[in-house]
């Protein structure tokens, strides 16, 4: 009897170390596969089982969580959705996330680890805490500015502080509202087969995702390039550029939009938009140095991160003679997002330096402690601080007496390019028009913003298109916008 008893103990027993070996199998060898797998609805149905944490400009939040009583119960909603659409991006319980809701899900959604009081001992990703908040470098001002500045007609707009990197606007317009995609209901799908549909493509984040021909706003680049090797080394000298210019192993002779190009100075070449002189330039910097340039300025750079990806903005340095000298006044290959031009105008701001973008100025756990901030940023120079004191002497001249007085601010100093890009096939499209710019009170110290702008469909005829006309207002208005506020208002 006692070894029956003895055999059924050991049985038991090994019964047991059986189910343990198995449960340990299951909770840390296969937890991911179970985890990950498609029929399991635990972590969906947690995910939306609390609020989630919102994301904040100027210390309000744009963003919410509505509590629909459903299986999953919270769905995210959006305050001036389409205004902040570029930024916030969607949330969506059947199409995931992008922006800054899928940049810092982990914060928003509570599964961050930092979000734990005591992260080393709660470092699982699984864990759920109470949302946390994403505030951003955002100015309400200048983002209100800018997207009422647009209008609705397509193009976009970026502006950062020169000093920092902060991005103060981001606007991408047309745009929608993402509450439209945020549920699980029968009309989800059909908003994102409209949105989908759209021929103006209202879900392009046009400020980081499009890159577009900058044409002459690449002038900036290119006076940089000629300045810092040399090739100009007085402002007022005559440059000795014929009009119309014979593009170097072509019979195609490149014109200017304007009268009086042939031969002058660097100053009233760059005041005026003269093709001539600035594609003439860009041959004698040569391929590798002005490649370098463009490079210095942010250029071909595919790593760009604010913190969601940014689309590389290029400048092509194996061409000819010919498509170099294209290629100095912002045509043939070369290509830039606004939130690039915004760089290059941000660079001759601050003494040639260029620091980089970014949109989050910290994260905070749901009692308002603070997780991560955005800190310093890497800064490159892009140019000599000599040549940058130039530059803005130049883009000054634009705004004070040339093709971009429509930017101009009273009790402000104000530097700008005008740009008119053409495209499409034999430039048959409507051409881009451009603003670049960067504006400083009378009584700050430093610049405070630069700005660019394009508009896509601009309201004008193809002969009196210009950057000076359509977008220079927009500038002038977000400009404004955070030049009135006092340090740290708006944000």
């Amino acid at each position: 009897m006692t070894r029956h008893i003895r055999h059924a103990a050991f049985f038991c027993a090994l019964l047991l170390v059986a189910l343990l070996v198995n449960a340990t199998r299951i909770q840390l060898v296969e937890a991911r596969s179970y985890d990950d797998n498609i029929a399991n609805r635990r972590s969906t149905i947690a995910r939306y089982g609390q609020p989630r944490g919102d994301i904040l400009v100027g210390g309000a939040p744009v963003t919410g969580s509505r509590d629909t009583g459903e299986h999953l119960r919270y769905e995210r909603t959006y305050t001036n959705g389409p205004m902040y659409a570029p930024v916030t991006g969607f949330a969506s319980q059947t199409y995931g996330t992008t922006f800054l809701e899928h940049a810092e899900d982990g914060i928003l959604s509570g599964t961050d680890p930092l979000l734990s009081p005591f992260p080393m001992w709660n470092g699982s990703a699984r864990d759920r805490h109470p949302g946390g908040d994403v505030v951003t470098t955002l100015h309400r001002g200048a983002q209100e500015a800018a997207y009422e500045g647009l209008a609705g007609r397509k193009g976009a707009v970026a502006a950062v502080e020169p000093s920092t990197g902060r991005i103060l606007a981001l606007v991408s317009s047309p745009s929608y509202d993402p509450s439209v995609l945020s549920g699980n209901g029968s009309a989800v799908p059909r908003s994102w087969e409209s949105l989908n549909r759209d021929p103006d493509k209202p879900m392009l984040n046009r400020a980081v995702r499009k890159t577009y021909p900058p044409g002459s706003t690449f002038k900036v680049v290119t006076a940089a390039a000629a300045l810092d090797a040399g090739v100009v080394e007085d402002l007022d000298e005559p440059t000795r550029s014929p009009d119309p210019y014979r593009l170097p192993g072509t019979r195609t002779k490149l014109t200017n939009p304007s009268e009086g190009c042939k031969d002058v100075p660097l100053r009233k070449a760059f005041e005026w938009s003269c093709n001539t002189v600035f594609a003439r330039l860009g041959v004698r910097v040569g391929a590798e140095r002005m490649a370098a340039t463009a490079k210095a300025f942010g250029f071909n750079d595919p790593d760009l991160r604010i913190p969601f990806s940014v689309a590389e903005s290029t400048f092509d340095s194996k061409v000819d003679r010919a498509q170099l000298a294209l290629s100095s006044i912002g045509q043939y290959n070369t290509r830039a997002t606004p939130l690039q031009m915004a760089m290059v105008a941000a660079a001759v701001a601050n003494g040639g330096q260029v620091r980089s973008p970014y949109l989050v100025e910290r994260t905070m756990r749901a009692g308002g402690s603070t997780v991560a901030t955005g800190g310093s940023r890497p800064m490159q120079q892009a140019m000599r601080p000599s040549t940058a004191r130039l530059l803005k002497e130049l883009m000054a001249d634009v705004v004070r007496e040339g093709t971009g007085t429509n930017a101009w601010i009273p009790g402000a100093t104000v530097g700008g390019k005008t740009g008119t890009a053409q495209h499409g096939l034999g430039n048959s499209g409507t051409p881009y028009a451009w603003f670049v710019s960067w504006a400083q009170g009378d009584h700050d110290l430093e610049p405070k913003v630069a700005v660019a702008v394009v508009v896509e469909d601009a309201d004008a005829d193809r002969g009196e298109i210009s950057g000076g006309g359509d977008a220079a207002p927009i500038a002038r208005s977000v400009m404004k916008a955070v030049l009135k506020s006092p340090a740290g208002d708006g944000r």
